[in-house]
């Protein structure tokens, strides 16, 4: 491996020399300059960026870590990174599966040097595992989960969304409406919450709650929904409108409903949650709660960059607000 020392007697100058030339610490007459260059250039020495910039005390990099690339974070994730490059430091993803080891691991201390700050989407920890972390580096935490007052922390409002797209609906006329991909019991709060919601607009329209209509799946992909659905219809259970806790889900709704010969939005209707690019390209385009995925991206990197300059500020904890895009797969989009 090249070494300064080796550029240093390339070029025939002291290696402070060469560390002044290749951090602009202090500056080098021009011909020195030159000197050095081409020695760098000639030996092929490569700077230790991670090293200089752990002895700065900054890295100029921010991490990312999110359950995983697709779909919802995948979207944040666009609207996050061109923030970041603007204040002049790179965006790292990681991806954690939802699993706690992993989510915790994220926080260590030794994987926390490499950032100058992070953006967790909380996925699998409590409030109690989080509470055990302590760090000096700043941290501002997603998702729907509980997490100490000291965070900075960002949520979406799910149980609106979900009323907003429920009661939708039933404005248009649907009385038996699915919340597939929900539950009673989830380690997903997210999918719980979205339930709350869905109740709430049966129980503001003087509609019965029935549980039969909460639908899980297997597996939250468009896959597990399709098979989900697929098992109600054959079930024989009346239904006349699904709520799908996202839009991911929905998408395996759309199928699901084709291949049961089920028109949209004539004999069911369907929203989703996430307004999620793909939606409005997909006959007849899925009526969904958008999340304002550039607002949320905002506040993120405000709440980042506010804790990197002031270490001590209160926290903030911010229900990111939600509204309804009404679509050709409900009977008020059409």
């Amino acid at each position: 491996m090249v070494t300064m020392s080796d550029v240093a007697r390339e070029a025939g100058v002291s290696v402070m020399t060469v560390s002044n030339v290749l951090s602009d610490r202090r500056p080098v007459g021009a011909p020195t300059r030159a000197r050095v260059l081409a020695a760098v250039e000639a030996l092929g020495f490569e700077v230790n960026l991670t090293a200089r910039h752990l002895r700065a005390g900054r890295t100029d990099t921010v991490a990312l870590i999110v359950p995983s690339f697709h779909d919802y974070f995948g979207e944040v994730a666009d609207e996050i990174a061109p923030l970041v490059e603007a204040e002049g430091r790179h965006l790292v993803l990681e991806r954690t599966s939802a699993n706690p080891e992993h989510e915790m691991e994220s926080l260590s201390v030794a994987r926390l040097q490499l950032y100058d700050g992070v953006l967790l989407s909380v996925a699998a920890l409590d409030r109690d595992q989080l509470d055990r972390v302590r760090t000096p580096k700043p941290i501002v935490l997603l998702g729907e989960h509980e997490v100490p007052d000291r965070f900075d922390h960002i949520k979406l409002a799910n149980e609106e969304g979900a009323r907003l797209a429920t009661s939708h609906m039933i404005e248009g006329g649907s009385r038996r409406i699915l919340a597939l991909g929900a539950a009673y019991e989830s380690a997903h709060k997210m999918t719980t919450d979205r339930r709350v919601g869905w109740e709430t607009a049966h129980r503001e329209a003087g509609l019965p709650v029935d549980e039969r209509y909460v639908v899980p799946v297997t597996t939250y992909s468009s896959q597990g929904a399709r098979e989900a659905l697929l098992d109600v219809v054959a079930s024989g259970l009346p239904f006349d409108g699904v709520f799908a806790v996202t839009d991911v889900i929905a998408l395996g709704a759309v199928a699901a409903l084709a291949e049961s010969g089920l028109r949209v939005p004539d004999d069911v209707q369907l929203a989703g949650f996430d307004n999620l690019d793909v939606s409005s390209f997909v006959p007849p385009g899925i009526t969904s709660i958008d999340p304002n995925h550039r607002g949320v991206a905002q506040d993120a990197v405000r709440l980042l960059h506010r804790r990197m300059a002031d270490a001590a500020a209160p926290a903030e904890h911010i229900v990111a607000p939600v509204r309804l895009v009404v679509r050709g797969s409900t009977r008020g989009g059409r």
